[in-house]
């Protein structure tokens, strides 16, 4: 389960950002105020514009970045005062696949296996699961540098999943890739669900959070504008399709406290 209360963020401007943004502020606010819970076994989405603070939430959930206030919850753990044993629980996929060019898919694989101290008979179950379900058993021996960025991302997902995560984080994680990459990417994520993980993950295409989600919140301007599960967002709908109802929550003005 991941619970996310109060969530808060800002970071310092350096004095060239304030010239660009044309601001005397020396803080600027990514994320407002935001609470939500994400549980096993359902796929929650996090839906906003660029800029909205969908990534800057996800790293915080992810332990990469610590949050300015408020508290998160990982599989039972304070993952703000306990994030390295929060991480063992966390499985957290980019579209920045961050590979070393000189390795094999194969040895990156086992690096981070080992890295993560899965037993040697886990490992290998995990790593013939992992890539017959992704099709990766023809590039494992070729060295990353070589591959295409849809084979890369394949090797991100596989070195995401090896420990086994109850915790799975993707942002963004479908962007810029071709349609098969895509779809098995899709079909991770609802192989994530039927294993009881818990899922949350970013987008900003709409056919795959109606594909996919159980759970939504739409983001905009750091601040939480909707929050309830897919099938109520679609009964409440009032504009004629998803994506002109996430534009509609988008424009709506945000209630004062």
């Amino acid at each position: 389960m991941i619970k996310a209360t109060h969530l808060r963020k800002e970071f310092e401007l350096s004095k060239q950002q304030r010239k660009e943004l044309n601001t005397k502020d020396t803080l600027a606010l990514a994320v407002n105020d935001i609470s939500f819970t994400c549980e096993p076994g359902r796929v929650y989405s996090l839906l906003g514009p660029n800029g909205a603070g969908k990534t800057t939430t996800l790293r915080m959930l992810a332990t990469i970045l610590t949050p300015t206030s408020g508290s998160i919850e990982i599989a039972g753990i304070d993952a703000v005062k306990y994030p390295q044993e929060a991480r063992k629980h966390i499985g957290f996929l980019t579209g920045s696949t961050g590979l070393y060019a000189r390795l094999t898919p194969l040895e990156i694989i086992d690096y981070f296996a080992d890295l993560y101290q899965v037993n040697t008979q886990d490992k290998e179950a995990r790593k013939k699961y992992l890539f017959d379900l992704l099709n990766m058993n023809d590039f494992l021996h070729k060295r990353i540098g070589k591959l295409s960025t849809g084979m890369k991302q394949k090797v991100s997902i596989c070195r995401t999943m090896i420990h086994d995560p109850s915790v799975v984080i993707f942002d963004e994680p479908t962007s810029g890739l071709d349609v098969i990459t895509a779809e098995n990417i899709i079909k991770l994520i609802r192989s994530c669900k039927d294993q009881g993980k818990t899922v949350i993950f970013s987008s900003h295409i709409m056919s795959e959070v109606d594909l996919l989600c159980d759970d939504l919140a739409i983001v905009h301007k750091g601040q939480l504008k909707y929050n309830d599960t897919m099938s109520a967002f679609r009964a409440n709908m009032v504009a004629n399709n998803l994506t002109e109802e996430f534009i509609r929550i988008v424009q709506m003005p945000t209630p004062q406290a």
